[in-house]
């Protein structure tokens, strides 16, 4: 029998809003997702799904696995640099006491950004490569709202994006790495990996044409002739660093100039996209008024830009104060972070009426706060909603009555994933008229399920959601739509 492959799986990431009034420590990667070595749960999470998927093929590969610590914060501001130096420093750590290895897995989200480092995650690779040498295999997954540098690239092997958004698909990229890693581990493939910056900033839902159809053709690409892999970076407008922007990334058997011919003409294709993806987004009051016609429910309005999974608190009031302004009755909202609030709640106690103010805390862009006799309809103590197989924490929670609106209140920042955010609180989703949800598209797949309509609301607030006029201070190259034609 050969001998066994030594296989090391870690995970560190969160997505960096450098715009976000908001920090992140040490503290939201533990409030949110932290598991010492050896301690991942079987269910995957969003960027550390290499952990079950490996378990699951160590055997039939022949490897001998080693895990070290995986840990994800909730998108968020500017990550203060002693947080990144002792997770980039733990994992290292965990990575030199398992040498010597074949192979090392990563999983990580790639829109992580420092006080002192525009880019943790090519400064983690660059770090793994020094200490690995050149013959171990390096693999790597990022979330498609990432940045991709040429200091990626260069020290990694292995680069598998989730091709899906709303993000359906992390185990399948999960899969794909692995699979490529054991390939390439056993000499039946030498990845090489093609790169083609698209010059562009935009919002690609992949549930929606023509990204819809783009995804489903880089789909039919990948296993054919000597095409391994293919990806789409789609970036992150909220980042501002020097490597904004959409990529294509093409991984072929040996083929780079078919690789680089490939991901060029892709990149161009998506392109001439530009400026048709997005779904259409109606003004707050235009997006109430068209819900409140159609007369059957639940309608779903998404408050877009007022979405935590995008780094900003998660606490505008600004939909809210108008659904109040209009008496509107059988609706709910879905979250509003304000621990004050909560906690507050908590002591008043199940069926309590007070006065409250919530929401409104940390944006002068976000509305003010509410202020306003509630009813205390229920409390949840570590609450959680599901995001396809993945539990995410929402710490406690309050479902308070404003009015005829009831309203979840949460501790642990998060955009909405699915409807069971309003039900594990009490509330029944199909029974209402209207759900808001702040969340930009990932709600879309649970969501479109139990949906008569669903609407897109734009609400300005602290989310830079216009990269024409961004005020981006280290973003250096030509790209659209603040270029025309960067091309050229």
């Amino acid at each position: 029998m050969s001998t066994k492959k030594r296989v090391f799986v870690g995970s560190v990431a969160t997505e960096t809003n450098t715009f976000s009034p908001l920090r992140t420590d040490l503290s939201h990667f533990k409030e949110s997702f932290y598991a010492a070595p050896g301690m991942h749960p079987e269910a995957p999470t969003l960027c550390s799904a290499v952990f079950p998927v490996a378990r699951q093929h160590a055997t039939n590969f022949n490897w001998e696995l080693i895990e070290g610590s995986a840990a994800w914060a909730e998108p968020g501001g500017v990550v203060n640099q002693y947080t990144w130096e002792f997770l980039r420093d733990q994992l290292i750590g965990e990575i030199n006491a398992a040498l010597p290895l074949d192979i090392v897995l990563l999983g990580l989200h790639g829109a992580m950004v420092a006080q002192n480092c525009w880019d943790c995650e090519g400064e983690l690779i660059e770090a793994v490569r020094s200490l690995v040498g050149e013959k171990t295999i390096i693999g790597v997954t990022f979330d498609p709202h990432s940045h991709l540098s040429e200091r990626r690239v260069r020290h990694a092997d292995i680069i598998t994006v989730f091709k899906e958004f709303p993000h359906t698909d992390f185990v399948e990229a999960a899969e794909n790495l692995v699979s490529l890693a054991h390939r390439t581990s056993i000499g039946e493939i030498l990845p090489r990996t093609a790169i083609f910056d698209c010059r562009m900033i935009d919002i690609l839902p992949t549930n929606f044409e023509p990204v819809r159809s783009f995804v489903d053709k880089i789909k039919r690409y990948e296993g054919v002739g000597d095409i391994l892999s293919i990806s789409v970076i789609h970036g992150f407008m909220a980042g501002d660093v020097p490597d904004l922007g959409a990529k294509i990334i093409v991984i072929s058997d040996n083929a780079e100039e078919q690789g680089q011919t490939l991901a060029r003409q892709l990149g161009m294709e998506l392109f001439s996209y530009r400026g048709k993806t997005r779904p259409v987004f109606l003004a707050p009051d235009t997006a109430l008024d068209q819900a409140g016609a159609i007369g059957q429910g639940p309608v779903v309005i998404a408050d877009v830009w007022d979405n935590p999974g995008g780094g900003v608190p998660g606490d505008s009031t600004i939909i809210l104060r108008k659904m109040i302004q209009r008496e509107l009755t059988n609706a709910a909202l879905a979250t509003i972070w304000d621990p004050i609030a909560v906690r507050t709640c908590i002591s008043a106690g199940i069926g309590g009426r007070l006065k409250l103010r919530f929401g409104g805390k940390t944006s002068d862009v976000g509305g003010d706060p509410v202020d306003a006799t509630v009813t205390v309809c229920n409390i949840v103590t570590n609450a959680t909603q599901r995001f396809g197989d993945s539990v995410v924490p929402l710490g406690d929670c309050v479902w308070i009555l404003v009015g005829g609106i009831d309203v979840i209140l949460n501790t642990v920042r998060s955009q909405v994933f699915s409807p069971d955010i309003f039900s594990n609180l009490g509330v029944d989703p199909l029974r209402k008229s209207l759900l808001v949800v702040k969340s930009t598209n990932h709600f879309y797949d649970a969501f479109s399920a139990i949906a008569h309509k669903i609407i897109y609301a734009e609400v300005d607030g602290p989310y830079p959601n216009n990269p024409k006029t961004n005020p981006y201070m280290n973003l250096e190259r030509k790209i659209w739509p603040r270029v025309e034609n960067p091309h050229e």
